[in-house]
This record gives C-alpha cells, structure tokens and sequence, in this order.
C-alpha cells in the first residue's frame, strides 16, 4: 500500500502483532482503534499472560487472537504492526500487504523535530537526560521509543517547535531500514559493546543496524560519537552530518566535550561558543559511565537549541533512570541500588566500579552468547557475589572457580538472592543487583526483573 496518511486510517483492518508487557503493542492497538481502524492483535502469549495489556484496552472494540497467529490476519490485513522482538523474516509477515512499526509511523506523521539516541548501554540514561535538559531549558520535549513509551501516545500532543527524544533499539533501528522515515536533528551514539549475538551472529551485523540511526541525515543535523570508541571514530567518519565528539581527551580542532574521569567537570567546546563547564563535578547518579552519557546528553541538548547555563544546571539535578543504578534503600548501614537493566557484561563491570565503597553484586541470569571475560576483574573486586540461576551464570560460575573466587547460588528466587546478599552485607558497604544477562527464565523481562528486586530489598525487616 502506499504511504499511510492519518486520514486513512478509518476503516483500515489493521493487524497488530505482539501485544507484548510493555506498552509498545498497547499504544499501537489503541492508537489504531481511536482512529476508527478495525483491529486484529495477535500475539503467541496467551490471554492470562497478557492480562494486564488486554486489560489497558478494555474499552476498545478490539479483536483478540491469543495463544497463536492466524495466516488470515495477517493475509488479510491492510497494514501490520509487528513488535520489534519480531524478526524481520517472520513467516507470518511475509503474508502481509504492508508492515510497519509504532515508530516507522509515528516518524511518518510527527510534525516535532526529532533527536535519536542509540548504542549498547547507556541509551536510556542519555536519552532520559537529554530530554530533562531540553525541559529544564524551556524548550517542551517528549520522551519515547526503546524506554518502553511508544511514542504514538504522544503523537496528538507534539509541535513543531517540540523535541521528541526517542530511544532506539538495535530491532528498532533495523525495522526502519529503507522507509526514510528517520531523519534525526542530533544523532547520537553511545559506546556499542557486544550484544544481542543471539539474534545477530556477528558484531558487524549488529553494528549495521546501530549505523542506521545516521544513514539519511545531511550536513544540517548533527551527530555526537564517543570518540574513545573505534565504532565511535566509525560513525563520525561515515556520517554525512556535522559531528561533535565525547570522550578522555579531544584532538584540536575537535569540537565536543572532554570527560577527564568518574569525577571532575566537563568542559565543552563547540561551534561559536567559548570552552564552558557544561558538566559539573558533583552530580546525583554514581559513576565514571553515567557521567559519560550525561556528558553525550548536553552536546546533544546544545544542538537542539538549550541554553548551556540550563545544560549544566539540569545536569546536577538528573536522577537518572529505573533499573539503571537506581537507589533502592540504605538498610543497616547499607545502600542497595538496582541495576537490572544491565544486561551486558560490561554494564556489571562499570557497576561494581561506580562505587568506592564495598560492593556485593547479585549478578547472572541467560545467556546471550556473550562473553564474560570483560567483567572477570569486577566479579574478582566484589566483596560477595551472589549468582542468580541461568545459562549465563553458568559461563560466570566457571570463570569464577578458575580464580578460586567464592558466591552463593546460584538462586531461582530473587528474594533468596537478596536474603543472602543481605547477611553478606556490612555496614558501609553497597549491594547491587547488575546481571550482565537477559532476565528470561526467572523473569519476562529486565523491567520485572527489576521490580521483583525491589520488592525483596523493600520486604527485608529493618
């Protein structure tokens, strides 16, 4: 079918595929029936797992397939919507006339100047920052995509003069390939470390798809690379946009911001301004890499028009993210944080290396074909490792008996897990949930994951 317009919406039999747990097959479902669609969504899930979203559409009059897909819904349809989680190749969509996706679309009809952020880790955290600066500078912006917010909800609410910060994941960035539907103002890239190999096979193919997030922009809009990273210097030599760099130390003539360590102020120098302190030293979210990402958020708040004074006092207020080092609780002299959302073995090791204070990391979980060795020296620094039960944990428990290095565990209870962290524990000391491994298995996700957690820490007596 040809481009979707919003008034063509009415009357179209609409297929959305993957309900899913967290918002994105929600927001399309709804978005599509307030529209006067006829929706169909199907999903493999059946009806009690997905209780809580069949729930959110109650009032709609929505088609439910659950349990299963059906070739008819799909063959039939005018238009499908499928889940990122989906793979491209599904057999099911190749049945369909025309598939798209809540952001293929939303990037279709939104009027709003949009800034991307992409990457391995830190994604989240730099784009949740970005959009606090851009709100504390006065300019109005939305926050969606990868952070489970489609940004559909918001759709009716975005103006030109707005900024719609979106997150985007590798699946996302790849179900957008050839729809010249992405066209970032600021494009910006966090360190890309190995991931989702299960899915992908290589790093290159993986890559691929986060390269993307630059492909269609012009030397109007900006992209902000890490320059640290070889992928970084990558994209900055590919992108046809006008670059601004973060990293340790910036070359002349290099224009961005410089992060010296986990501690001090960061200085920008950028395009007709003089070197400022857009970063300043004392920040509220722990760690060199999170002072990493909210440095990448200020450039890239500076390219959609904030005023650096507001940049840099934005940044000392940020609080950073759920699930991402976020502080649960001081128990007993300790201070437990959960990190669930780290889900790659480098995100456990900037973790454990966030504090100076003893730490006892509940890490482990599924196994994604990554390797480990990267967080081998954190699990050796960790005053107590409490492991998690899973396929991943497996590669970790070998790891860790090769260095002689004790745990408990591997526990198939969150809260078990947390009661043993607890007598490990003492007084001064930080216990941290930071798996370095996906949540299935245990958990439907890293959300739940999170959230289990912090119902065990929160039951602890006092």
């Amino acid at each position: 079918m040809q481009t979707i317009r919003l008034e063509d919406i009415r009357g179209l039999r609409v297929t959305v595929m993957g309900l899913g747990l967290n918002g994105g097959g929600v927001a399309s479902a709804r978005f599509f029936a307030e529209h006067g669609a006829r929706v169909t969504v199907t999903d493999t899930k059946d009806g009690m797992a997905l209780a809580d979203s069949v729930a959110a559409l109650s009032t709609y009059d929505i088609r439910y397939v659950l349990g299963r897909h059906d070739e008819a819904d799909f063959s039939g349809a005018d238009l499908v919507i499928k889940n990122p989680a989906v793979r491209p190749d599904n057999q099911y969509l190749r049945l369909a006339k025309s598939v798209e996706t809540d952001l293929s679309l939303f990037l279709r009809f939104c009027p709003s100047r949009i800034a991307a952020v992409t990457g391995s880790k830190g994604k989240s955290t730099t784009a949740t920052a970005l959009a606090w600066m851009l709100g504390k500078s006065g300019i109005k912006a939305f926050l969606g995509g990868n952070i489970t917010v489609s940004p559909l909800g918001f759709l009716d609410e975005a103006r030109p003069q707005d900024v719609v910060v979106l997150e985007l994941s590798s699946w996302q960035l790849g179900d957008l390939k050839g729809k010249g539907a992405l066209k970032p103002g600021v494009a910006t890239l966090t360190r890309i470390v190995p991931d989702h190999l299960d899915r992908y096979g290589t790093m290159e193919a993986y890559v691929a798809d986060k390269r993307l997030i630059y492909a269609d922009q012009n030397d109007q809009d900006w992209t902000v690379y890490d320059i640290d990273d070889p992928y970084g210097r990558s994209f900055a030599a590919e992108t046809r946009a006008r670059k601004l760099a973060y990293g340790h130390e910036l070359p002349a003539g290099v224009f961005g911001i410089s992060i010296p360590d986990g501690r001090s102020a960061c200085v920008a120098t950028l395009p007709g301004l003089k070197s400022m302190e857009l970063v300043p030293s004392t920040l509220l979210v722990p760690g060199a890499h999170n002072r990493r990402n909210i440095a990448a958020a200020a450039i890239s708040a500076w390219t959609c028009g904030a005023d650096p004074h507001a940049i840099a006092a934005a940044a000392m207020t940020f609080t950073g993210v759920e699930h991402r080092l976020e502080p649960i609780r001081e128990r007993r002299g300790v201070r437990w944080y959960n990190d669930s959302a780290a889900t790659v073995p480098e995100a456990t090791r900037a973790a454990v290396e966030a504090f100076e204070e003893p730490v006892v990391l509940i890490t482990g979980g599924t196994d994604k074909k990554l390797e480990f060795e990267v967080a081998r020296a954190a699990y050796r620094m960790a005053a107590g490792l409490v492991l998690l039960a899973g396929t991943g944990t497996d590669k970790i428990r070998a790891m860790l008996e090769a260095d002689s290095v004790g745990y408990r565990g591997p526990f198939d209870d969150i809260g078990k897990a947390v009661a043993e962290a607890a007598r490990m524990a003492r007084p001064g000391s930080v216990a941290v949930l930071s798996p370095g491994c996906t949540s299935f298995g245990m958990f439907k996700n890293e959300f739940d994951r999170g959230r289990s957690y912090k119902a065990a820490v929160a039951a602890l007596p006092d």
